[in-house]
C-alpha cells in the first residue's frame, strides 16, 4: 500500500517518530533505522518510542532528540492509556513516524495521534491506517527486515548502517558494580532468557566457567532479576562475580562493553555484542540463526545440535515439547570452550 507523500524539500526540516514498542532485544535490532533516517533526513529531529525498559537502550544516542517511554502494559493500558497517548503525541507536531511495531494498537493511537506522513510493515495489523507499507522478507536477518521500512526512500542494500549501543558515562555507574569487577580481562556470561528452551543447562555455563577461570581468564555472571536462578547455578562454589539483579539496562550495556568475550544464549545479550563489537560465543537451543535473530556483523561463533525436532518454535518455549530438552543438554562445555579459544584466538586471558 502505497500513497502519495508530499516531497521532504517543502519544510526546512522534519520532526519524526520512530516506534519499536516489542522486546528488548527488537530494539537493539532496530537501532540501525535510526542512523538510516538520520543519513537521509540530516536536518530531522528525531524521536524513538520504546517501552520504559527499552528507553535504556536508546536514551544515550546522540542522533536522537529524545525518547518517548509507552507503557502499554501499565500506567497507559486500555482504551484510556491509548488516547492519552495519541494526545501527547499530537501535541509534539511529529511530521512523519516510521512504525517497527505491528500490533493493532500502535496502527491505531498514532491515526489518532494525527501524524501527517505514517509508514509502516504491511503485515502490520491496521496495515490500512498507514499511508505507505512496506514488506518485511522472512528471509533475511531482522535487521534487513526493520531496515525495509526505507525502501520507498533509497536502496537499502546501499545503506552503511549498523546496530548501535552507547553505555552510560561511568558517573552513572554504581560504585558497587564497578568495585565488582575484575581488575584485568573478563568473559561476560549471561546464562538467562524469558524462554526455557532457549537456556542452555547452568551446570555447562559453570563447567565452561571453571575452565575459563582455570586458565586465567576471570568470569562475571550477569542477568535480569528473573535470571538469578540461572545466574547463582552457573557461578555457585567458584571465584566467578555473579552480578544477577544488580545492574540496571544501561549498566548491562556499559559491562557488555568491557568484556573480552560474551557467551550467552539466543538472547538480548547476543544482539548486546553484536552491536558493541564484542566477540561473543552464541548457544542456539531450540531456536535456529535462520529466523533471523543470529549475530550481525561482529566477531561470533554459533554453536547448536542439529536434531530432527529442531527447531520447535520461532521464540522459544516454557517446555520442551518432547520433554527431552535434548537441544539444550547436548551441547557440550567442550564445544563453548572451543569456541571461546577460536574466537580468542587461544589467547586466554
Amino acid at each position: 500500500m502505497r500513497h502519495h507523500l508530499p516531497p521532504t524539500s517543502a519544510r526546512k526540516s522534519m520532526k519524526i517518530l520512530i516506534v519499536q514498542t516489542s522486546f528488548l532485544g527488537d530494539t537493539i535490532l532496530s537501532t540501525p533505522v535510526i542512523e538510516g533516517i538520520k543519513a537521509l533526513h540530516p536536518d530531522a529531529e528525531l524521536w524513538m518510542m520504546t517501552t520504559p525498559l527499552s528507553s535504556h537502550l536508546v536514551k544515550h544516542d546522540p542522533l536522537l532528540a529524545g525518547v518517548i517511554p509507552f507503557d502499554k502494559r501499565g500506567s497507559a493500558k486500555g482504551i484510556k492509556g491509548l488516547r492519552a497517548m495519541a494526545a501527547s503525541l499530537r501535541s509534539m507536531g511529529f511530521h512523519r513516524v516510521y512504525s517497527l511495531h505491528r500490533s493493532i494498537r500502535t496502527s491505531v493511537m498514532l491515526a489518532l495521534a494525527g501524524i501527517p506522513e505514517r509508514i509502516g510493515f504491511s503485515n502490520a495489523k491496521g496495515r490500512f491506517l498507514y499511508h505507505q507499507t512496506f514488506r518485511r522478507n522472512p528471509e533475511v536477518h531482522d535487521v534487513l527486515r526493520n531496515l525495509a521500512i526505507l525502501e520507498g526512500e533509497t536502496d537499502v542494500s546501499a545503506l552503511n548502517v549498523d546496530m548501535r549501543l552507547f553505555p552510560p558515562p561511568d558517573d552513572d555507574i554504581s560504585d558497587a558494580v564497578k568495585k565488582a569487577l575484575p581488575a584485568g580481562p573478563f568473559a561476560l556470561m549471561v546464562p538467562g532468557s524469558a524462554w526455557k528452551t532457549k537456556m542452555w543447562h547452568s551446570e555447562g555455563y559453570h563447567k565452561v566457567a571453571e575452565s575459563l577461570l582455570a586458565r586465567g581468564l576471570s568470569v562475571v555472571v550477569a542477568g535480569g532479576p528473573d535470571e538469578a536462578g540461572a545466574c547463582r547455578r552457573a557461578s555457585e562454589g567458584i571465584p566467578a562475580v555473579n552480578l544477577a539483579g544488580h545492574t540496571s539496562i544501561g549498566e548491562m550495556i556499559w559491562l557488555a562493553k568491557q568484556a573480552k568475550v560474551i557467551i550467552c544464549n539466543d538472547s538480548m545479550a547476543l544482539h548486546m555484542a553484536s552491536a558493541l563489537k564484542v566477540p561473543n560465543v552464541a548457544i542456539f537451543c531450540s531456536t535456529t540463526p535462520a529466523f533471523g535473530f543470529g549475530p550481525w556483523k561482529n566477531r561470533a561463533v554459533v554453536v547448536e545440535k542439529e536434531l530432527p525436532c529442531r527447531p520447535c518454535g520461532r521464540h522459544g518455549k516454557r517446555e520442551c515439547p518432547k520433554g527431552t530438552e535434548a537441544c539444550m543438554r547436548e551441547i557440550t562445555p567442550e564445544q563453548v570452550l572451543a569456541a571461546v579459544e577460536r574466537l580468542l584466538e587461544g589467547n586466554l586471558p
